[in-house]
């Protein structure tokens, strides 16, 4: 393979080698995707920070920081989402149009820029525009690596591939965390030296050039290069990365197949790609492109509002409502993200054996008890310390803090992973990148709502702000249960069929699928690798003219359910 440069690493390694490469390159980027994210939480408590450079705050009698301004440190944190939305528009557009490949790169250089310009800061006005730019390289990279991991990886295990990256990712906090703890004790240990946060802030270019240089090693996403016209290309790719001797012989040549007729049947009944476009499923017919944009919008702002933004940012302030001392919230914070890190190897066992609903499902479960737990508990230990009882306000508060614990790692095991995943499953070829995109931007304004609120919560409501995230998890039960259709152990040619659907209801979705799916098994044959309708040779199913011709798909997506009401009420004659 010629066209693709020698020194690929595609070139020189396959199957579980080359996917194993992958997946540290995308975990490279989450990983950078945590520490920045985790980073805010110890800078907010340096006093160099918050009282000489920004001027947000002082620092009290115990060493806590005394919040002045909590708008301007809300927003000094949210404008970074602002950046995040406005990059990952950017990215999805980019890595539909110039590949998953350069989109990564250049998103992890705009990320140096940004973070360069952080470290230097020197005043608060500095600091917006500086985490506004870093924002955009972290809209770009969230866009468009989590599309390059599914793209590459098997339907089977694509769950799986994902969540071993987003382990990385609460590395990335654990790391951001207690470097920023190692650095507080720089000097004379007050925290009044730049050096305290500038050099964590600093740390994170180190990943990002790294990222941004050795991602040329890797091979482009065949999936992006069919779309493109690089059929040569993608063949090669794909037999590299499913093998082609053995029993894995035509399993690269089937699924080329595939992606090639679904990538030429989205083509011909595609209208409009544009975001206003998609958001509004305007031109998309039967794809229901913008049914799919509101649900992965919404499950991104849920993933924030059920707590996990106010747990990850606010953790200190946290534990100090809960009868913690300043100087003790700090390592058990850290200590907090350590077990939030092992949790998430929950997800790589069990995302792919129960799918992504009920992974969801228990997710909001244990996570609204343990809020609304929380709050009770605390309330409880500061009424004990209202009544001269030290004693009994300690165990109350320990069991606070017990409840922030169970919340992070049940997090981490369930919603975590999958509000980044199904968002990269479920969307058209032809806009997968836009709609991974679309992921992005939901999750952009949840963090950014959360993070410009929160301050002013947790000032007039203190440990009631716990009831609202329990809440929360609540309402995600249902809204899951009735709107989101099981991806799990699905091609990503299958979801067409999945969101045929006219109605909004899962039930009525996975009705409708498996009519669709029994009428037209040409189009879902990768779900049963090795054995493919369609031809390895020809790309042709044997007794038919293709494996779906343009007529019967632009009929399915354009004119209503008639294939649904004639398998249910069959014509006669």
């Amino acid at each position: 393979m010629d066209i693709i440069p020698k020194w690929n690493l595609v070139h020189k390694y396959q199957k579980r080698s080359l996917l194993f490469g992958i997946n540290c390159v995308a975990s490279l980027s989450i990983f950078f995707f945590g520490y920045d994210q985790g980073l805010m939480s110890g800078v907010n408590n340096t006093v160099n920070y918050y009282q000489t450079v920004m001027g947000f705050g002082h620092e009290g009698r115990d060493g806590a920081p005394v919040i002045d301004n909590t708008l301007l440190q809300g927003g000094i944190i949210s404008i970074y989402y602002l950046g995040t939305l406005i990059g990952a528009a950017i990215g999805g557009s980019m890595g539909d149009r110039y590949g998953r490949i350069k989109t990564i790169s250049v998103g992890a250089l705009v990320g140096v820029f940004g973070a360069t310009l952080q470290c230097s800061a020197q005043n608060h006005v500095w600091m917006i525009f500086a985490r506004l730019i870093n924002g955009f390289g972290t809209g770009i990279l969230n866009a468009i690596v989590p599309v390059w991991a599914t793209e590459t990886a098997e339907h089977t295990s694509r769950g799986q591939f994902v969540t071993i990256e987003f382990t990385l990712n609460i590395f990335g906090v654990v790391v951001a965390y207690w470097l920023e703890f190692a650095c507080s004790y720089y000097g004379d240990g007050t925290g009044n030296s730049g050096f305290v946060w500038r050099f964590p802030i600093a740390f994170q270019i180190i990943p990002l050039i790294i990222l941004a240089a050795v991602v040329w090693l890797f091979p482009e996403s065949p999936r992006w290069l069919t779309k493109v016209g690089r059929g040569e290309e993608a063949r090669y790719v794909l037999g590299r990365l499913r093998g082609e001797t053995g029993a894995d012989a035509g399993k690269a040549e089937a699924e080329y197949q595939d992606i090639r007729n679904i990538a030429e049947l989205e083509r011909a009944t595609s209208n409009s790609n544009s975001y206003y476009s998609m958001l509004f499923g305007i031109g998309s017919g039967k794809l229901h492109t913008g049914r799919r944009v509101q649900l992965v919008i919404w499950l991104q702002i849920m993933q924030e509002w059920i707590g996990i933004a106010g747990v990850t940012i606010y953790a200190p302030t946290i534990f100090r409502i809960a009868g913690i001392s300043n100087a003790d919230s700090k390592w058990i914070s850290g200590l907090n993200y350590i077990t939030y890190t092992f949790a998430t190897l929950i997800c790589v066992f069990t995302l792919d054996r129960i799918g992504r609903r009920w992974t969801l499902y228990w997710g909001s479960v244990v996570q609204g008890l343990s809020m609304i737990l929380a709050a009770a508990l605390t309330r409880l230990g500061k009424n004990a310390t209202a009544a001269g009882d030290p004693h009994t306000a300690a165990g109350y508060g320990i069991g606070a803090v017990a409840m922030i614990f169970i919340f992070t790692a049940t997090f981490g095991a369930t919603w975590l992973t999958v509000p980044w995943l199904y968002p990269a499953e479920i969307f058209p070829l032809e806009v997968r990148a836009k709609g991974n995109a679309w992921g992005v931007i939901g999750w952009s304004i949840g963090n950014g709502w959360c993070t410009l609120l929160l301050p002013i919560i947790f000032a007039a409501l203190d440990e009631n702000t716990y009831y609202i995230f329990g809440a929360c998890n609540v309402i995600t039960i249902p809204m899951v249960w009735a709107l989101y259709p099981e991806s799990n152990q699905r091609t990503l040619e299958e979801m067409n069929l999945l969101f045929a659907s006219d109605s909004i209801w899962n039930w009525e979705a996975e009705k409708n699928f498996a009519i669709l799916k029994e009428q037209n098994p040409e189009l879902v044959q990768a779900a049963a690798r090795g054995h493919s309708v369609v031809d390895p040779e020809t790309g042709l199913k044997a007794g038919h003219h293709a494996s779906l011709d343009v007529k019967t798909y632009t009929n399915m997506h354009h004119e209503g359910s008639t294939m649904e009401e004639e398998s249910v009420h069959p014509k006669h004659g």
